[in-house]
């Protein structure tokens, strides 16, 4: 089917915005020009703002639901410190009604993972919010392997007197589960090179050998300084890539972060800082990691925030010195990039998925509303 976006200012995310049109067909983007003309469907964008669907590179979306109280939320396994095995898309609620919400924010693909309670939290996944079943939804899974430094894990142990109560433990924990993993891949290999059927299958290792193969990276939740230098120091030992998660102090050592070539998913910034490791968080984070050259994007870490500001969340960074082009990008193709998905998502260019938005006002217009979202090419919210 094809569709024209008609009459818009069009901000691709790359390259300079300009007043054009865009033809869709059969859930790509097919044309960008000033004028297209073609016997089909128009939607008139005259006057309005036509933007990339906003990439959220890790939410919790559909697993710490809406309305449903503490007791009956999915995000952590906090029963035990290495729960590699568990996986988002078997408690992903795709009628969470915030997922709705997000979408009246613009926001079209999310990197689903479990919360932060254990070292390692288990697999997540890459959803577009374009269907009622989660199967439907999926663009990678397994898309990454969730691990947790810090406060978080000290907490949810230490108050069960186990392993690990400190960020000794922590490292401890990590450090055993990849050298396990290393030995399950010699066992693999040595059953293959015998001419032998390998029998030792382990669900929470298996996982662990996609990362160490390079197959998936590790996704890993860092606060402090420190902590952040530990997961780099861990991930150099066994040779895996990751993300770094939160970097609440990664301004702190952005030249370190740089250098490393550790991207970043920066966030959520708003709020109370309600632990001791965010004590030093500021929007200047943004600004200071952008200008060192580091690939950040900007994460709600829904339901901190949720992600129907998006927009906003990011917007306030104008205040604290960002630049409004650098913000657009951190909203879109920097976490496609990071999700290695910028050949299908996070900008308006020809080929890509037509994953599009069309707003009332700039986005970073406190008026600004999502009046139409089109997920390939399909509109799944108006109003």
């Amino acid at each position: 089917m094809k569709r024209i976006i008609k009459g818009g200012f069009i901000y691709p995310a790359v390259g300079q915005p300009f007043r054009g049109d865009v033809l869709i067909e059969d859930g790509k983007i097919k044309k960008l020009a000033e004028n297209i003309e073609e016997d089909c469907e128009i939607i008139d964008a005259s006057g309005k703002f036509v933007f990339p669907g906003f990439v959220d590179a890790h939410s919790h979306l559909g697993l710490f639901e809406e309305g449903v109280g503490s007791i009956y939320q999915d995000g952590n396994e906090a029963t035990d410190p290495v729960t590699a095995h568990v996986r988002v898309i078997d408690a992903f609620n795709p009628d969470d009604s915030a997922i709705e919400r997000a979408l009246s924010g613009g926001v079209t693909t999310v990197m689903i993972l479990p919360g932060s309670a254990n070292p390692i939290g288990g697999q997540g996944a890459i959803l577009k919010l374009r269907s009622k079943i989660v199967d439907e939804m999926i663009i990678k899974e397994p898309a990454g392997l969730k691990m947790a430094f810090g406060e978080n894990p000290k907490r949810v142990y230490g108050g069960k007197n186990q392993t690990p109560s400190t960020r000794l433990g922590t490292a401890a924990v990590i450090r055993g589960y990849f050298m396990k993993v290393q030995d399950y891949i010699k066992k693999k290999e040595n059953a293959q090179k015998e001419g032998k059927e390998f029998t030792e299958r382990d669900i929470k290792l298996e996982i662990g050998e996609r990362v160490l193969k390079g197959e998936i990276p590790a996704r890993i939740h860092c606060h402090r300084k420190d902590d952040i230098l530990t997961a780099i120091r861990i991930a150099e030992e066994f040779g895996f890539k990751f993300v770094l998660e939160h970097g609440t102090e990664g301004y702190k050592i952005a030249d370190y972060l740089k250098k490393e070539n550790v991207p970043v998913v920066v966030g959520p910034l708003f709020g109370f800082n309600t632990k001791l490791e965010l004590k030093d968080k500021t929007y200047e984070a943004i600004k200071i990691l952008n200008e060192k050259g580091v690939l950040i994007s900007i994460m709600c870490d829904h339901p901190v925030i949720h992600l129907e500001h998006a927009n906003i969340h990011a917007g306030v960074a104008l205040r604290y010195g960002a630049k409004e082009e650098d913000l657009i990008k951190m909203l879109t193709i920097n976490g496609a990039r990071i999700l290695g998905l910028e050949d299908r998502i996070g900008s308006i260019e020809e080929g890509k998925d037509a994953d599009i938005v069309i707003w009332s006002h700039h986005p970073f217009d406190l008026r600004a509303r999502a009046e139409k979202v089109y997920i390939d090419g399909e509109c799944v919210y108006s109003i």
